[in-house]
């Protein structure tokens, strides 16, 4: 399954059944103009060959994971947040300056939002099922 991925693309794994994490998707959909990024929930049978591969414990890493084929590495939390806001468009690709500290400091400020988000923005019973239009840039 994580063979199939096209080296040309990053896959960005999230949670989801969490509502900011799902608006999150969508923000960055919208200002995917080079169609870089594919996504998948972390509960996704590709989402767990990849925590599987990488050994990720998922009671330390509720996260956003960012998985570059063409390196064969990921990236996580705030680093992937941000190589995320590197490949979109303007103004969103400023946020890339924030790589510039050190990650303890940036992964401070997720984890604390991380911690939060089914409190401030909610959860869902199920993960988003994609609308037609959008069903080409997820993976099951």
């Amino acid at each position: 399954m994580i063979s199939e991925i096209p080296k040309d693309k990053q896959l960005i794994l999230f949670d989801g059944v969490c509502n900011l994490c799902n608006s999150s998707v969508l923000f960055v959909i919208k200002r995917d103009k080079k169609d870089k990024f594919l996504f998948a929930p972390l509960q996704s049978d590709v989402g767990k060959g990849i925590i599987k591969k990488f050994n990720i414990d998922t009671k330390d890493t509720d996260s956003i994971l960012l998985y570059n084929p063409k390196k064969d590495n990921l990236s996580y939390k705030s680093t992937a947040a941000l190589l995320v806001a590197k490949n979109l468009g303007f103004p969103t690709y400023i946020l890339s300056i924030f790589l510039i500290l050190p990650a303890f400091i940036r992964n401070w400020v997720y984890n604390y939002i991380a911690k939060n988000r089914y409190k401030w923005y909610g959860k869902k019973e199920s993960c988003m099922i994609p609308t037609p239009e959008l069903k080409s840039k997820f993976l099951a």
